[in-house]
């Protein structure tokens, strides 16, 4: 898989949409996802909003559970990376991210939060 940096700057107001939850790799056993390091992997679903377009909503896997994150407050997301997949005659997107942190009103009323 190839990694893609992606520049958050650009991407405009980025808003939780879904709470962190602990990804799954085994349905099953219910087993959590873990990185190289032994650290389980969370995923957030964060809404994308660029000036005068339509929200996207992307899925976000970070290591480590993303602390103070609720649904609907905007949040910074740093080291975002896209990977381009297939398996087969599926093919998509996936993100993953060094971190996800809550930006608080008073830093997000400069920028926009009103997405």
């Amino acid at each position: 898989m190839q990694s893609i940096p992606v520049d958050t700057a650009r991407l405009g107001v980025l808003r939780c949409a879904i709470a962190p939850e602990a990804k799954i790799s085994n349905t099953e056993t219910q087993e959590v996802k873990r990185d190289r390091d032994g650290n389980p992997v969370w995923t957030v679903a964060v809404t994308v909003r660029q000036d005068r377009r339509r929200i996207s909503v992307i899925e976000i896997a970070v290591s480590g559970q993303p602390k103070g994150i609720e649904e609907g407050q905007i949040v910074k997301v740093t080291g975002l990376v896209a990977f381009a997949w297939s398996m087969g005659d599926r093919h998509g997107v996936s993100f993953r991210a060094d971190a996800i942190t809550p930006v608080h009103a008073s830093a997000a009323h400069g920028k926009g939060g009103d997405a």
